[in-house]
């Protein structure tokens, strides 16, 4: 009769902890499970319990998954199971050491979003198709080319576009106050074209849609109704189709952000614009700025570029 494996005890213990104690959903358990057994497995090849291993067992243990063409998000989540498993037998008393203490969690690769490129940013902004003959659509296009110029101009997300209000525009000074996540409040430069568009959207085409009625918002539907989340995305959608490539308000966004950065700015400052709280989020823009270094670099350095007869020697 084959002995019962050791591990399946503390194992069973920890599955009946996350479901019970901690309340997680079944496919979150049948992950951590899934994590788990791979790992048991593991340790069994080298004949060693969950509770005897060793900080160089997890190590190695990792290590095997990056050999096996295993991404780095997926080792990183692994890890972070191993993480809560040791964490639960530390405190119910069953080891002594946490073999995971001191394992940096691998680096993620940070996909860059998806941009557009500055000729097509172009043609969005020209706004969504609308009739010319009518007095509302007119208001409608002039609304909707504003809104794409102050998307692009302070990169912001739609939740803040459609939450600005008139008292947070301060035009005449080339800003506009949004709040952002956490209720946080940044001010945000307006570019000469959005300041433009924008004065003559507020002269000719908001008291139109407005009807004579009162709103605190500064972009607003028919009637001076709130524009919602979802009418700033089909309205993006509508106008992407000007530059023939499907784009979302999020692909502004981070236009503005990679735009900026190809043409010179620091993180620091897209950083502020964007409202980041932390500088690792900007970061994903940080290749940007090497490939602009070393673009710059190859252009104006005497020797960037190798040439391809001899040096003479001085005399």
């Amino acid at each position: 009769m084959q002995a019962a494996d050791p591990n399946q005890r503390f194992l069973s213990a920890f599955f009946d902890y996350l479901k019970v104690e901690k309340g997680l959903a079944p496919l979150s358990v049948a992950a951590y499970r899934s994590d788990m057994q791979q790992y048991a497995d593991f340790l069994r090849k080298r004949k060693r319990g969950v509770r005897e291993a060793r900080r160089q067992d997890v190590r190695d243990f990792l290590n095997g998954l990056f050999r096996n063409g295993v991404d780095a998000r997926s080792v990183a989540r692994k890890l972070s199971a191993l993480r809560h498993f040791y964490k639960y037998l530390l405190l119910d008393r069953y080891i002594e050491r946490d073999p995971t203490l001191n394992i940096d969690t691998p680096k993620q690769w940070k996909v860059l979003p998806k941009s557009l490129a500055t000729v097509e940013v172009e043609q969005v902004l020209q706004g969504p198709q609308r009739a010319k003959d009518d007095r509302m659509a007119q208001a409608l296009g002039a609304r909707d080319r504003a809104m794409l110029e102050v998307f692009y101009a302070g990169a912001l997300r739609v939740s803040e576009l459609i939450n600005v209000k008139l008292e947070d525009l301060k035009l005449e000074l080339g800003y506009v106050l949004v709040r952002g996540k956490g209720d946080k409040e940044r001010i945000v430069p307006l570019g000469a074209a959005a300041q433009e568009i924008v004065q003559a959207y507020l002269r000719d085409a908001r008291p139109v849609l407005a009807t004579a009625k009162s709103s605190p918002f500064l972009f607003v539907a028919r009637g001076a109704k709130a524009i919602t989340r979802q009418r700033v995305w089909q309205m993006v959608n509508a106008a992407s189709e000007n530059a023939g490539h499907h784009a979302s308000p999020h692909m502004l966004r981070h236009s503005c952000a990679t735009h900026m950065v190809e043409n010179g700015a620091d993180l620091r400052t897209v950083q502020t614009i964007l409202g980041h709280a932390d500088i690792s989020t900007t970061q994903v823009y940080t290749h940007l700025a090497l490939d602009r270094l070393s673009r710059v670099h190859r252009q104006h350095h005497p020797r960037a570029k190798r040439s391809g007869g001899k040096v003479a020697a001085s005399e």
